[in-house]
């Protein structure tokens, strides 16, 4: 009886062990041992096929799902064979987490390459953008050269309004082209430098009536000058040179501006003309200039030279508050008006050698200052304030030699 009961429980054991047929493949469970042979095989297959898609440079969406269902074949067969006591729902589902994992990487792929092609897409938008960008502003170029072209061509015209009008043109081209601003400046100055005759005269010496119209042209060029240059106060503004070398100059202002150099050698300068509050960047040249009308030179500042050599002034010359942070030099200069330096500064020595000074002049100066005043002479019938220490040696004329 022990012996029997022993032999039925062994029979029993043995039956539960053996693998029962339909929890495989509920046929014959040796076709899954090659289950993992075959989707080698498939994959094999898949990255064939891969290779002549990627050559033909067609659609890779056949191998991904051959390479996909090789995959979960390959994966779900190996855990079957290799691993026999594992459940079989965990295989068939990490066959089927690899089997989904190359359509994930296929969905990856494709998100980068439409990811590359939209790069490729701006690159090509931007570098077409750039270039209308470019032919736009060709275009403006031209339009602008043509337009400086025509306003430069009708400066020659006869009628006045047409010059008038071309000068606001030519105003309106450097307010919105800012590279044409020195060029349109140069222009209007060279216009300021045509022979003008403020005063004509007859032979024999009478008064003749002055052309007003070319005056409210040259008026014109004057104020749209003024209205090109940058705000005294404006740090970060361009410099601008002004060329007016012999120009005819009447009621010109320029207060509250900053130019860069500034060239008025030799000019004529009538009625009231301002430069008070303007800041000169380079070098100034009023050197054998003649002022028949008061001069308003207050307030500003020199950075470079201040050349008045030779100046005439015959009515009142303001200097008042200036400062000249450069090089100086007033010798030979005469002032038959009234002449102030009060509260001036001077960074350098003071040149008035030869200067002569015929209706008064003040130089109670902002801060002490060295002077070369050889040949120097003041009118001792008018008032004259002068520095301590400086000494004044009257002549018979009238006039008194100073010596600092």
């Amino acid at each position: 009886m022990g012996q029997s009961g022993e032999l039925a429980h062994r029979r029993f054991v043995a039956s539960s062990e053996s693998p029962t047929p339909d929890l495989i493949t509920g046929k014959n469970d040796r076709l899954v041992g090659y289950l993992w042979i075959a989707g080698a095989v498939v994959v094999v297959v898949a990255a064939v096929l891969l290779i002549v898609q990627h050559r033909r440079k067609g659609s890779l969406l056949a191998p991904t799902l051959t390479g996909s269902i090789g995959a979960f074949m390959l994966v779900a067969g190996w855990l079957f064979v290799f691993d026999p006591g594992a459940p079989k729902s965990e295989a068939i589902k990490t066959g089927g987490l690899a089997g989904g994992s190359l359509v994930a990487l296929y969905a990856l792929w494709l998100n980068d390459r439409r990811r590359r092609t939209d790069e490729e897409r701006q690159k090509i938008e931007v570098a077409r953008q750039k270039l209308e960008d470019a032919r736009a502003e060709h275009d403006r170029s031209r339009v602008a050269d043509e337009r400086f072209a025509r306003s430069v061509e009708l400066l020659g015209h006869d009628a006045e309004q047409v010059r008038v009008g071309a000068m606001h043109a030519l105003g309106g081209l450097a307010r919105s082209r800012v590279e044409y601003t020195q060029t349109v400046l140069d222009v209007l100055c060279a216009y300021l430098r045509r022979p003008f005759d403020g005063r004509p005269r007859d032979a024999d010496g009478k008064p003749k009536t002055r052309d007003e119209r070319e005056l409210e042209v040259r008026l014109t060029a004057q104020r749209l000058i003024a209205d090109l240059l940058p705000r005294a106060d404006d740090a970060d503004a361009p410099h601008y040179n002004l060329d007016l070398t012999r120009a005819y100059l009447e009621y010109f202002d320029l207060s509250r501006r900053q130019v860069g150099q500034l060239l008025l050698r030799s000019a004529v300068l009538e009625e009231s003309n301002s430069f008070h509050h303007t800041v000169i960047h380079g070098d100034a040249y009023f050197t054998r200039t003649n002022s028949e009308g008061r001069l308003h030179l207050h307030h500003m500042v020199f950075h470079g030279g201040a050349w008045f050599s030779g100046l005439t002034c015959t009515k009142t010359t303001d200097y008042t508050d200036t400062k000249f942070l450069g090089p100086n030099k007033f010798a030979e200069a005469a002032f038959t008006g009234r002449v102030s330096f009060e509260g001036c500064e001077f960074a350098e020595p003071i040149d008035f050698q030869n200067t002569r000074f015929s209706a008064g002049v003040n130089l109670d100066l902002g801060k002490p200052a060295v002077a070369r005043t050889y040949g120097m002479y003041v009118s001792l019938d008018h008032e004259n304030t002068l520095p301590d220490g400086w000494v004044v040696e009257r002549r018979t004329d009238g006039t008194g030699l100073v010596r600092s």
